[in-house]
């Protein structure tokens, strides 16, 4: 394969060769801005599983001994290859799931960035560490099976694989399928940088046949998983029987409380742009707006002229929001905006239907916000991953930390406050994997993930590579 094609087959990728499906099943890829075929998934069934998994364990045996200046210098090469090859991937993510061409032309950093740290860092890991009469190994776990989410998929099939064969793993990789056209950039960039035959495999298909057949393989040694918590619970259940190793990073509902000394018009900021970017589809998307109730409408009229000045519309062209991913993300969204209206909350821009101005086709939605939301509301309790916002009044600094706390998801939060110490001070009390306080990125080198239903294992910069590593005592050695 060479460049990304929109009428492309999508094909498994097995010990270092592209290769058809044991079965004779497909599926239509759908390009979300516009409804029509994108190309065709081969769906991978069990066989094509284990055909994977065993040329992961074959190159397991020697790609488990190679040194770290091999390992590091294999992930320079893929560095350079996403580089070589970022229009390409650009352009897939944005066929795939809608995203504005320009901010997947802008994630290509994160997913350089997943390999460059642990170039900048790996060296310098404790592998091998000596404790009193004993020493301390940590080795490569073994085959790793890598089932990354859609919504960003230039970020998250590299967050995963960086830190799988940065320590010596082999793995599987199942790309989601509505970001199948990304996978397959991707196969062909580990193929160009040299990545070992077998070291990275990819097969195409749906979480249902081809993630539970990973999950509850015999010889996959760990699972790292990113999606919904619903799924996520699913692949727990699968992986039990075989008391594999199981990392996941799930579902969120993230608080932003905004203190009293706030910049309200920043804040405004972080929440919109939080919120709306990549059109809701964001997992740890600040959806829950908690400000002072005696400012409520002067964050909401600030709120109204943020969002009517973003542009919807077709992510090829210089706009800020795209469509979401699927005709089922768009339905969704639709009855969660439906539901938002019936329980009493204030609809302050948006709503349901398509932004006005635009073709009846594609799965674009109208960004939305909601006052005078009440935290035992669906909007505040359930992930929605869509471009819907709810705002929530609080009297005091006590009731706004409840709030925030009173949640099943723990992923991210947001604090904003003039007093830096008094923002981290709340920041501290909120029971989320990472806090952003005063800024409207997350630190994609700081560890992420998640508390409560929002999963087990840490992803990101080097933290991440504790997931793929075994612990062994040598005793008597030292």
């Amino acid at each position: 394969m060479s460049r990304h094609s929109e009428t492309s087959t999508v094909r498994h990728y097995i010990e270092g060769q592209w290769s058809g499906a044991d079965g004779s099943d497909f599926a239509e890829l759908t390009n979300p801005a516009t409804g029509g075929v994108s190309g065709l998934l081969q769906l991978g069934t069990q066989s094509d599983v284990d055909r994977a998994v065993e040329a992961a364990q074959r190159a397991f045996i020697s790609y488990s001994s190679t040194s770290l200046d091999e390992r590091v210098d294999l992930l320079r090469a893929v560095i350079a290859e996403i580089e070589k090859r970022g229009d390409d991937l650009a352009e897939a993510v944005t066929t795939d799931m809608g995203m504005p061409i320009e901010l997947s032309k802008l994630v290509i950093g994160s997913a350089v960035q997943s390999f460059q740290v642990l170039v900048d860092e790996l060296p310098s890991y404790p592998f091998e560490k000596r404790h009193g009469d004993y020493l301390v190994v940590r080795e490569p776990i073994g085959v790793a099976a890598l089932i990354p989410p859609w919504n960003y998929p230039s970020r998250q099939i590299a967050g995963k694989v960086a830190p799988a064969i940065a320590v010596g793993c082999t793995a599987v990789l199942k790309p989601a399928e509505l970001a199948a056209h990304s996978g397959a950039v991707f196969a062909e960039i580990f193929h160009s940088a040299g990545v070992p035959a077998g070291v990275v495999n990819v097969v195409n298909g749906f979480g249902s046949v081809v993630g539970s057949a990973l999950s509850r393989h015999n010889h996959i040694d760990v699972v790292s998983f990113t999606g919904s918590t619903t799924v996520g619970v699913q692949v727990q259940r699968d992986a039990a029987d075989t008391v594999k190793r199981v990392s996941q990073e799930l579902g969120g509902k993230s608080a932003h409380i905004v203190l009293p000394d706030a910049d309200f018009e920043a804040a405004v900021k972080t929440s919109v742009d939080g919120v709306m970017r990549n059109s809701g589809q964001t997992c740890y998307a600040p959806t829950r707006t908690i400000i002072p109730r005696a400012e409520r409408d002067r964050f909401v009229e600030l709120v109204r002229k943020a969002v009517d000045a973003i542009t919807v519309g077709d992510p090829s062209s210089p706009v800020a929001m795209g469509p979401v991913a699927s005709e089922k993300q768009w339905q969704t969204v639709q009855r969660y905006i439906e539901t938002g209206i019936r329980e009493g909350a204030t609809l302050v821009v948006g709503g349901t239907g398509r932004p006005e101005g635009l073709p009846d086709r594609g799965w674009f939605v109208r960004p939305t916000v909601f006052a005078d939301v009440s935290n035992d509301m669906t909007i505040a309790r359930e992930e929605i991953f869509g471009p819907v916002m709810s705002i929530i009044g609080y009297d005091t600094i006590e009731e706004a930390i409840d709030i925030a706390n009173d949640t099943p998801y723990g992923l991210a939060a947001f604090v904003d406050g003039a007093d830096v110490e008094k923002a981290k001070q709340v920041a501290r009390r909120i029971r989320a994997g990472q806090v952003s306080v005063n800024a409207s990125a997350l630190n994609p080198n700081a560890p992420f993930g998640g508390y409560k239903r929002s999963g087990n294992g840490r992803a990101w910069g080097i933290w991440a590579i504790e997931e793929f590593l075994e612990t062994k005592a040598l005793v008597g050695a030292v």
